[in-house]
């Protein structure tokens, strides 16, 4: 049994290895996402119920809701969404993934990202931001406002300007990020830099009027984290292909809905490991405190889950002043996920480890056997709804999840006769 857990890891790591992740476009959730109709609305993590949400996720609902004009207020999107008539699923089951509360509704334009290795598809809402926006669970007129300018402006001078340039390269732009201080989840900023000196000279080229090109471009300037909405369907587009390697203990899969912590492993194909999310150590805005916070949100720890993220903080030691702690943490941190990944990305190299890659693969015996778990680091959400960000930190997924996954594992082998 061991060598045949080998063979399917290495195949697992293989694939992800093989990726190319690539922009090709801009779309719309309700006409590119498998599975959409104007009454589905997707959330960030594994699957939940509405009675179960945290503050954050109803937050957003309650935004999407009046933002696709199924409800006028507050009131009446809390109606509509205990009716029953809304339907909610995880956006990893429709080949998505939308940070914090990932809310993604039939209307909002995505990102459309293609695996050129393997021709499957990822898509992702654009990024609002900072302060009170959607993903946080605000939904406010200044959040619906800009959410429609995105949609009317922002959206297609990118689908126009992307018309222009071609399809884009973006597992060698995120090879060169991380060589330049960025670890793709929580620092942004070479990333976004990168992005925008890729477009511009495309985007002056289309047909908009001056304010709109002058608009995009400082949204896209002000806005740090403008390039997560794309290492997230990198990431995502590249582990898809995992699912479903017989014998493999790989995991594919790392998401939080707010209240649930959920894995997927490619062996066990689409099945979720789920337990109660944790609350995030970190640095706290002023005026805020853990007491404040909801617990772990989003599904941009598909970064980690790919490699990078909090198992790349070694290259970004920058990233300390926001989620706590000091550089030598960084280096610490990654080294520590050696330990728990079957090998090396051959793409994403860190300066500070001797152009080492980053630690790739998590396997859960190795999860189990050395009882570390993975490193996130993230954003720290309020615990009600429209309040936004409180703060950042580091968390990590609750070791249930890998028990329950690695028991799960071993029954599916005796029931096949394979121990």
């Amino acid at each position: 049994m061991e060598e045949r857990i080998l063979r399917a890891n290495q195949e697992a790591f293989d694939r992800l290895q093989l990726a190319q992740p690539t922009i090709v476009g801009i779309g719309t959730a309700g006409e590119d996402i498998p599975g959409m109709d104007k009454m589905t609305v997707l959330h960030a993590g594994p699957p939940i119920t509405w009675d179960r949400m945290s503050g954050p996720l109803r937050g957003a609902i309650v935004g999407g809701l009046i933002y696709e004009g199924l409800a006028k207020d507050e009131a009446e999107a809390l109606e509509l969404a205990a009716s029953g008539k809304i339907t909610f699923d995880s956006c990893h089951h429709h080949n998505a993934v939308g940070p914090m509360a990932g809310v993604t509704t039939f209307s909002m334009p995505v990102w459309k990202l293609r695996n050129e290795a393997f021709g499957n598809m990822a898509y992702c809402t654009l990024n609002e931001g900072l302060g009170k926006v959607l993903r946080y669970g605000a939904f406010s007129e200044e959040v619906i406002d800009r959410l429609k300018w995105m949609e009317k402006v922002l959206a297609p001078v990118l689908k126009a300007t992307l018309a222009l340039s071609g399809p884009i390269d973006l597992k060698t732009m995120i090879a060169q990020v991380v060589q330049m201080g960025d670890e793709g989840h929580n620092r942004n900023k070479a990333g976004t830099s990168l992005l925008i000196r890729e477009l511009a000279p495309y985007l002056v080229m289309t047909e908009f009027s001056d304010e709109d090109k002058r608009d995009v471009l400082k949204f896209m300037h002000s806005n740090d984290h403008f390039f997560l909405n794309l290492t997230m369907p990198a990431c995502k587009c590249s582990l898809d292909p995992l699912e479903g390697i017989e014998n493999s203990t790989m995991v594919y899969t790392m998401a939080r809905n707010g209240t649930d912590f959920g894995i997927r492993v490619s062996g066990l194909g689409n099945r979720w490991f789920t337990a109660p999310a944790e609350i995030i150590d970190g640095l706290f805005f002023p005026g805020f405190t853990k007491e404040d916070a909801n617990p772990d949100i989003g599904d941009s720890v598909i970064t980690e889950t790919c490699g990078i993220g909090g198992f790349a903080m070694a290259t970004a030691p920058a990233i300390v002043q926001f989620v706590g702690g000091t550089p030598q943490d960084a280096f610490n941190f990654t080294s520590s996920m050696y330990e728990i990944t079957i090998g090396e990305s051959s793409a994403f190299k860190l300066p500070p480890m001797n152009f080492r890659g980053s630690p790739t693969g998590i396997d859960i015996m190795k999860v189990i056997e050395t009882q570390i778990r993975p490193i996130i680091n993230t954003g720290i959400a309020h615990k009600n709804a429209g309040v936004g960000q409180v703060g950042a930190g580091l968390v990590r997924p609750p070791m249930k999840c890998f028990e329950d996954a690695l028991e799960a594992f071993v029954e599916d082998a005796q029931a096949r006769g394979l121990i």
